[in-house]
């Protein structure tokens, strides 16, 4: 681990209100959050604020929490809210059942979360125009310091679109927070915003760092994500030349095995596209400042040695069956487990540490999110809780199958065909008795073929539920898992009704609610 590290915390918490903090890498490398001894002059005079960024966006309500676990996948049918069922009642009634009430706690963190990047980040845009103004010209670091804000401010108005619809465009430096009270822009404005800073992004940001700087935004990551958002959109055209795009560069393979992605040993592999960085060291186990607390919310409800968190965001038995016969990717999808008093016997070992959790009587969850699962020589050594575990944000499989259905949809199955091969060829490893090659060039059949895809090669991967909105068929879906309290409304959350109370009449409640 580097050492002499001043939290950059220290330096700019007079600037705005944290509530989180950032995380590093656990690999020997500078980290995003953290200021590191001799980092003076190697990223432009604005770094320390665009660092924050970085820690501000693995925020437990942003990505690395319950709140953002709530809002991403429990609406989906391939997960639930788990643990027990008076922990967490009111949520699991809000986002499992959609009984939305705009009071929910969760939904007025994320709002707050997500505006805080924003805020932040165009108070550094501000900046940065104001030195261009007075010197001329930019320097190379902050070239990419600007374009680190765009993405970032991108990222946060792509999770409040998706979850609000119409949302405040606030795109200037906010010095008062009564400026920041404005009415909502449609939804097509704040994509506009998107896609413009998208483009800054994609034209600064280099296609690969040096390993010191392991985990820092990309041309891919920028590319890439600007494809996700053509594809919330269903535009297939930008969608697939997004994706090709990064396909193309060769930046990305699929030679990582999918027994190896989401464990501590596949961090930043071959497929990592955008990948947020976590440590724990002796001193600090357990410590927010330098990780974050996904695996924590999401690890075994247990006691002892099997207590490893809160046992919330649960694979459901829909998402166990939806997997072909043989597919690999189910066990390392579906964490198996027994309850105290349990039958070892009845569950198979988890691999690669052959352990049998046993989590407590009165869970109700059958799985849990082995996309989540630590290292138990690392439990050990720092603590259970697993604070050091990285999040993959972007996998490049992902952007492969985003160029198959975009390809599919714009009639050149042929190009499908391929691409979505790409994806069950690495599944499927050695083995080739299991997951054959999809080779119908129907539209209809190869559309279902992709979709089925997306959904076991990314499954507890956050996005499940914006996909069945996106295609269309969220109310059947849903219905059909049991989740009938689901409505064409409840594609958007109500804003937070905190938001709308202290605006005094400028935010409009969300309609129906």
């Amino acid at each position: 681990m580097k050492h002499n590290i001043i939290y950059i915390w220290l330096l700019i918490t007079m600037l705005v209100a944290m509530t989180q903090t950032g995380c590093s890498d656990l690999l020997d490398q500078k980290p995003q959050g953290e200021w590191v001894e001799g980092d003076e002059g190697s990223g432009g005079s604005f770094q320390s604020d665009v660092f924050t960024l970085y820690a501000k966006i693995r925020g437990f309500h942003v990505t690395s929490g319950t709140t953002a676990l709530a809002i991403h996948s429990f609406r989906s049918e391939d997960a639930e809210k788990g643990s027990t069922a008076a922990d967490g009642a009111a949520h699991g009634r809000m986002f499992d059942n959609f009984e939305y009430i705009a009071t929910n706690g969760l939904i007025g963190s994320y709002w707050t979360n997500n505006y805080e990047i924003i805020i932040l980040a165009n108070k550094i845009l501000d900046d940065i125009a104001q030195t261009e103004t007075k010197n001329g010209t930019l320097s190379e670091g902050d070239l990419i310091n600007r374009s680190e804000a765009h993405f970032f401010r991108a990222y946060a108005f792509f999770n409040l679109v998706r979850a609000f619809g119409d949302v405040p465009k606030i795109d200037f430096k906010v010095v008062n927070a009564e400026e920041a009270n404005i009415p909502k822009s449609p939804a097509s404005e704040i994509y506009a915003l998107i896609d413009a800073d998208l483009t800054v992004a994609e034209k600064n940001l280099p296609r690969t760092w040096s390993p010191v700087y392991i985990g820092r935004l990309t041309w891919g990551a920028a590319r890439a994500l600007h494809a996700r958002t053509y594809m919330m959109r269903n535009d297939w055209n930008n969608m697939n030349a997004a994706s090709v795009d990064v396909v193309q560069s060769a930046l990305y393979n699929l030679n990582t095995p999918y027994n190896q992605i989401f464990r501590e040993t596949g961090e930043n592999s071959s497929e990592s596209v955008f990948e947020l960085q976590c440590t724990a060291t002796p001193s600090q186990p357990g410590s927010d400042d330098i990780g974050s607390q996904f695996a924590q919310v999401q690890g075994v409800r247990g006691a002892g040695e099997w207590n490893l968190g809160w046992g919330w965001n649960t694979p459901t038995q829909l998402l166990a069956d939806a997997f072909e016969a043989g597919d690999p990717r189910k066990n390392e999808t579906l964490l198996y487990f027994i309850k105290t008093g349990g039958d070892p016997s009845s569950i198979p070992a988890n691999q690669p540490y052959g352990e049998k959790p046993i989590a407590n009587a009165d869970v109700i969850n059958k799985y849990y999110n082995k996309k989540a699962y630590t290292n138990p020589s690392m439990r050990v050594t720092y603590t259970k809780s697993g604070y050091w575990f990285n999040i993959r944000l972007i996998r490049y499989s992902d952007v492969v199958l985003m160029a198959a259905e975009s390809a599919n949809e714009l009639g050149r199955a042929g190009e499908a065909v391929n691409y979505l091969e790409m994806v069950r060829a690495r599944a499927r490893g050695t083995n080739s008795a299991v997951l054959p090659k999809v080779t119908t060039t129907d539209q209809s059949e190869l559309r279902d073929a992709i979709r089925h895809e997306r959904r076991v090669e990314l499954g507890m991967e956050f996005d499940r539920f914006y996909d069945l909105v996106r295609w269309g068929i969220a109310r059947e879906v849903l219905h059909a898992a049991g989740k009938t309290g689901y409505q064409d409304r409840h594609a958007l959350l109500p804003l937070p009704q905190t938001e709308v109370d202290k605006s005094n009449g400028v935010l409009i409640q969300n309609p129906n609610y």
